[in-house]
């Protein structure tokens, strides 16, 4: 243990020597919390409508207000044809085109059914399909609310209607962001950790000073902890900062205990350090270990389930994630935050954690060869 004080003592002089890695640590995950939730947003608003309203009645009339009083739309074009509102589409000034034909109110009151036309620019495929899932969902409240008007009139014979209520679990206001922040924080750790770990033993090779280490009788596990205990505790502080900046932006309280996720956090970094270690010890350069820590940091984040959800994913991609420690961690974050889930709910994902720890770490104690 004397010989890891040692080295852990001049790890953490260099690390207080670099400006640029105190920058990192302190200034960027803070920045980057305060950002980007509020643009990594589910939610799709100002879609531009262009109207085709050839019917001209009080049901089209009333039907486009309701449309444009949801909040989801503007009214980009009131068209006078379905061509004039495409070349709308065309000049990319309209996502959707809502065309009403000229007998809408006509079939609706003596056929009990009218058809509409919804022509999407799907160039944005995830604008598409929010954008004409909104306007269906409207256009159903609609037909619903004439429905129980016409209900109400006696030339009608009343309908059994079966009426749903819903309500939403965790997050019963469904605010994106007590989604997204948990997510969002894991990704910082995971950039830093990783991206911090991937440089340190490469910047020794570079510097000169690894044949200074190798010559001595320090061992392979000595040199390894000093280099992955340092970067351990600035990624718990890291973790703190966030933790800070979601009460104090986003008023994000845990529901679970802190303790649960400091404990599982403290794993995950073990993990993912060792990751970067590992591909350190691989390296030549600091430019070659960046850009191999990027490519796999890059597909752990696309395949971790903050973006999309890992059960839409195909068969492969599954089992991809099965082996990507992001996967693990945002989906704790978002159990402890917002569902209150304790250490025994998480247990299995704390013992894959560890073993991911165990092999990354002892994988880059292996490859560390000390040569003159």
């Amino acid at each position: 243990m004397r010989t890891v004080k040692f080295l852990l003592q001049k790890e953490f002089r260099q690390i207080f020597r670099d400006p640029s890695i105190l920058r990192i640590i302190l200034i960027m995950p803070v920045i980057q919390l305060i950002i980007l939730p509020w643009a990594a947003d589910y939610e799709v608003k100002n879609i531009k409508l262009a109207v085709v309203d050839q019917d001209h009645s009080e049901y089209s009339r009333q039907l486009i207000n309701k449309i444009t009083a949801s909040g989801y739309f503007n009214l980009a074009q009131y068209a006078a044809s379905y061509n004039q509102a495409l070349q709308q589409v065309e000049k990319d000034k309209a996502d959707l085109v809502l065309q009403i034909p000229n007998s809408f109110e006509k079939d609706l009151v003596k056929e009990n059914e009218a058809k509409l036309f919804m022509a999407i620019n799907a160039i944005n495929g995830v604008k598409a399909s929010l954008g004409g899932a909104y306007l269906r969902t409207i256009i159903q409240d609609y037909n619903k609310q004439v429905r129980t008007e016409w209900i109400q009139f006696p030339r009608f014979s009343p309908e059994t209607q079966i009426e749903i209520s819903s309500s939403n679990w965790y997050n019963p206001l469904m605010n994106y962001k007590y989604f997204m922040v948990p997510g969002i924080l894991v990704i910082l750790l995971t950039m830093i950790g990783m991206n911090l770990a991937a440089i340190n033993i490469v910047k020794e090779k570079e510097i000169g000073t690894i044949e200074q280490i190798n010559v001595t009788p320090i061992k392979k596990y000595h040199f390894i902890l000093g280099k992955l205990i340092p970067f351990w505790i600035m990624g718990l502080l890291v973790l703190t900062i966030g933790l800070f900046i979601s009460y104090l932006f986003y008023g994000i309280i845990p529901v679970g205990s802190f303790i649960t996720i400091y404990v599982f956090a403290a794993v995950y970094l073990l993990a993912v350090l060792g990751l970067g270690l590992l591909l350190s010890t691989y390296s030549a350069n600091q430019q070659q270990s960046m850009l191999l820590s990027f490519f796999i940091m890059m597909i752990m984040i696309l395949l971790g389930g903050l973006y999309t959800s890992i059960d839409s994913m195909p068969e492969w991609a599954k089992w991809i994630t099965r082996f990507n420690p992001v996967s693990y961690f945002i989906e704790v974050m978002r159990m402890v935050v917002l569902k209150g889930s304790s250490l025994a709910d998480i247990k299995y994902h704390l013992l894959k954690m560890a073993g991911f720890a165990i092999v990354f770490n002892g994988w880059a104690v292996f490859s560390y060869k000390k040569r003159s």
